[in-house]
């Protein structure tokens, strides 16, 4: 639960199991996070080995982060976690 247990982790492990997204599609993907949050978040992850970091030598500068194996591991609780939100969404 460290490692997923904040309001914005699950969120970003979950729109990265469909396979790697650049940043700012990614950032695009939660509108409500702040870019200082976001950045802050990933580098978090990142250093959890959770998610992988690739930057491409081009400009302006390209990011893309994807899912590590270790992040890849939790694709069953976060697809369990989003099935039980949309279940109580419904019911409400």
């Amino acid at each position: 639960m460290n490692l997923i247990g904040t309001k914005w982790k699950p969120l970003i492990l979950f729109h990265l199991l469909d396979g790697a997204l650049r940043s700012g599609i990614l950032q695009k993907k939660i509108p409500e996070i702040s870019n200082k949050m976001f950045t802050q978040t990933v580098r978090e992850l990142e250093k959890d080995g959770l998610i992988t970091r690739k930057v491409f030598p081009v400009v302006p500068p390209k990011v893309e982060y994807k899912l590590s194996d270790r992040g890849q591991s939790l694709e069953g609780i976060l697809r369990s976690l989003d099935k039980w939100g949309s279940e109580d969404s419904n019911n409400q």
